[in-house]
C-alpha cells in the first residue's frame, strides 16, 4: 500500500483526504439543514451552532492540507474522453474553490460581532473582519455556496458511479482501494 500517488493509483493519503472532506462537506450540510431550523431558546440551538464551526475551522484545516498534498502528488492518469476530462477538472477545481470560499463566508458570519470561533476549547480563531450588515451579507453568499457545493458534489458522485457501473475502467475502484 502506498501512501502517494503513482501514475495509475491514487495514494492512501489522497484517498482519506477526499473521503474525509466528503464526509465532513456532507455532515455540515447537514447540520446547517438542522440548526437553521431551530429557534434561539431551542437547548440544541447554541450547541448546534458552536459545532458547525468548530467542524468548519477543522475542516479547513484538512482543506488546506489536501490541497498542498495535491499540488506535491503526481496525479494519476485520468479515464475517460477529452471533455469528460476536462469535466472532470473543471468540477474538482469548483469543489475546492466553492469549499473554500463557504469556508471563508462562514467565517464572516461567526466573526461579524468580533467574536472568535472557540473549535471545542482547543484553541480559538480570532476575528478580524467585522462590519455593519456582514452577518446576514455572508449568510446569504454562505446558503447560496453550500447549496451550490453540494449540487456540483452530486454531479460528481454520478459521474464517478457512471465510471463504475457504464465505462467500468476502474475509476471509482481507484478513490476507494489504494494502489499497491
Amino acid at each position: 500500500m502506498h501512501w502517494r500517488n503513482g501514475t495509475d493509483y491514487y495514494g492512501l493519503m489522497a484517498i482519506l483526504f477526499h473521503w474525509v472532506v466528503a464526509a465532513g462537506v456532507i455532515g455540515l450540510f447537514a447540520l446547517g439543514l438542522w440548526m437553521v431550523e431551530l429557534t434561539y431558546y431551542d437547548p440544541w440551538y447554541k450547541t448546534s451552532l458552536g459545532w458547525h464551526k468548530a467542524f468548519g475551522v477543522l475542516l479547513f484545516g484538512v482543506m488546506v492540507a489536501r490541497l498542498i498534498w495535491r499540488l506535491t502528488n503526481p496525479r494519476p492518469r485520468p479515464h475517460g474522453r477529452w471533455w469528460e476530462r476536462r469535466a472532470a477538472e473543471a468540477a474538482h477545481l469548483g469543489l475546492y474553490l466553492l469549499i473554500f470560499a463557504a469556508m471563508v463566508a462562514g467565517y464572516l458570519i461567526s466573526t461579524a460581532d468580533g467574536s472568535d470561533i472557540d473549535v471545542f476549547g482547543l484553541f480559538s480563531v480570532p476575528a478580524t473582519l467585522t462590519g455593519k450588515g456582514q452577518e446576514d451579507i455572508a449568510g446569504e453568499i454562505h446558503e447560496i455556496l453550500a447549496w451550490t457545493i453540494i449540487g456540483l458534489a452530486s454531479l460528481h458522485a454520478l459521474a464517478a458511479v457512471k465510471h463504475a457501473a457504464i465505462d467500468r475502467d476502474g475509476t471509482l475502484r481507484r478513490m476507494l482501494r489504494p494502489g499497491p
